[in-house]
Order: structure tokens, then C-alpha cells, then sequence
């Protein structure tokens, strides 16, 4: 099923579970006894069909274009109160 359409069906949920917990017990056992700041950074949950990223609203690249989306709306609206948009 996963395969053919993209979704994942109870079986490749539960897989992919379970792999996610076996990564974050590894990295628990790898960082035993190690100092906090030398610790490495804990696994990301495996990528699931159907689930994506959730996308920061206040990433710099994001602002950047809100800032000149806001910039362009703007001048149009300059541009038009000058008459040379109708």
C-alpha cells in the first residue's frame, strides 16, 4: 500500500516508530557520561510520507521575502496614487 500511493498504512507508521525509538535509545547510550555541551544532538524522527515540515514563519529567508513582498505592494500603491497605475 505505502508504496504504491505515498501514504503510509498502520504497518509503515508503526515501523517507522520503532525505528525512530531505537535511534533515540542508541543516541542516549552513546552520550552516557558525557558532559551535556559535548553531547551530539539527538536523531531526527524518520520522514513519513503524507507529513511534512513544519516551516518557520520567522526564518530569516521568510522575513526577507515578507519585508520585500511588503516593499513592491508599496510602491505599486505609490503608483498608483501618482496616477501612473490605473
Amino acid at each position: 500500500m505505502g508504496e504504491t500511493d505515498g501514504v503510509w498504512g498502520l504497518q509503515e507508521h508503526l515501523t517507522g516508530l520503532v525505528i525512530d525509538e531505537l535511534r533515540v535509545a542508541n543516541w542516549q547510550r552513546s552520550n552516557e557520561g558525557v558532559k551535556p555541551s559535548k553531547q551530539t544532538k539527538p536523531p531526527r524522527p524518520m520522514a513519513r510520507p503524507g507529513v511534512g515540515r513544519v516551516r518557520d514563519k520567522n526564518s530569516p529567508e521568510r522575513v526577507a521575502k515578507r519585508k520585500a513582498a511588503q516593499l513592491r505592494a508599496a510602491e505599486r500603491r505609490r503608483a498608483i496614487n501618482r496616477g501612473e497605475i490605473t
